[in-house]
């Protein structure tokens, strides 16, 4: 299937690895040039390097803290002109409500509602010009089903979801299309840093862990970055221009909903 994308420009935020990455290399196999964002040097530039060589597109590489005001300038001012945002950030660490104080919302709000607010604020205006753009925010599964353990990601990330909702109708008549991505587990560093919290917790190894989270998902197994990035590309496609503000779960069926 020919995605229809091929040449345009996407940014896509904490791409040097895990679910940002599967998304920055399935959007290179449509030809899309990229943008890529990530902390850290190294890995960044590995990716980067690695795209170029496999798929032939442009690729930027942005070693920049996409969650602060310094960072997005910095990002954006490299990025350009972008046809795709694909918001991305990692999830504040888990715990119980007592652990938790305002400084600990502050910053999960900052990293997970309100830093892809400001990315669209300021690429949308754009997209919007020239009648196309596309939005992926990468959220999490507990939008839809809050996780216990994960009070900040839940909060932060169903405000992110409220903003979307409202935002994707009132720019779709223009041909932006905004959804957001939910993922379950996957196999990425976020599912390495969440069981080695079980294990550490229950005293048992972390094979046992992946063992007893994996029985629980009737896939039996953790998704991988590829499956995530493939679905990803396809909702920044040709073909989703009438997906408007949806909440898209990759979860191997973890959630038992109708709706």
């Amino acid at each position: 299937m020919d995605m229809g994308i091929a040449g345009k420009r996407a940014l896509v935020c904490a791409s040097s690895k895990g679910l940002g990455k599967g998304c920055a290399e399935a959007l290179a196999a449509e030809g899309v040039d990229l943008v890529l964002n990530a902390r850290t040097v190294g890995p960044l530039e590995e990716t980067a390097q690695k795209i170029r060589d496999t798929y032939g597109v442009k690729v930027i590489a942005v070693a920049a803290d996409i969650t602060s005001e310094e960072g997005r300038a910095k990002v954006l001012a490299a990025a350009g002109h972008v046809d795709i945002l694909v918001t991305n950030a990692g999830g504040p660490p888990p715990g119980v409500w007592s652990d938790w104080d305002r400084e600990d919302f502050v910053k999960a709000l900052d990293a997970n509602m309100l830093t892809p607010i400001a990315l669209m604020k300021a690429l949308l205006p754009a997209m919007i010009d020239q009648g196309w753009g596309r939005v992926v925010n990468i959220t999490s599964q507990s939008v839809k089903s809050p996780i216990a353990a994960l009070g900040l990601s839940n909060a932060a990330r169903a405000g992110l979801t409220g903003y979307v909702a409202g935002t994707s109708r009132q720019v779709a008549p223009s041909g932006v299309v905004i959804n957001n991505l939910l993922p379950g587990i996957h196999a990425t560093d976020r599912a390495v840093s969440l069981d080695s919290g079980v294990a550490k917790a229950q005293g048992i190894s972390m094979e046992q862990a992946i063992e007893t989270r994996s029985a629980g998902i009737p896939a039996r197994r953790y998704g991988t970055a590829g499956e995530f990035g493939a679905t990803c590309a396809f909702m920044c496609s040709q073909y989703a221009g009438y997906m408007i503000g949806q909440n898209i779960l990759l979860d191997g069926g973890s959630m038992n909903a109708t709706m």
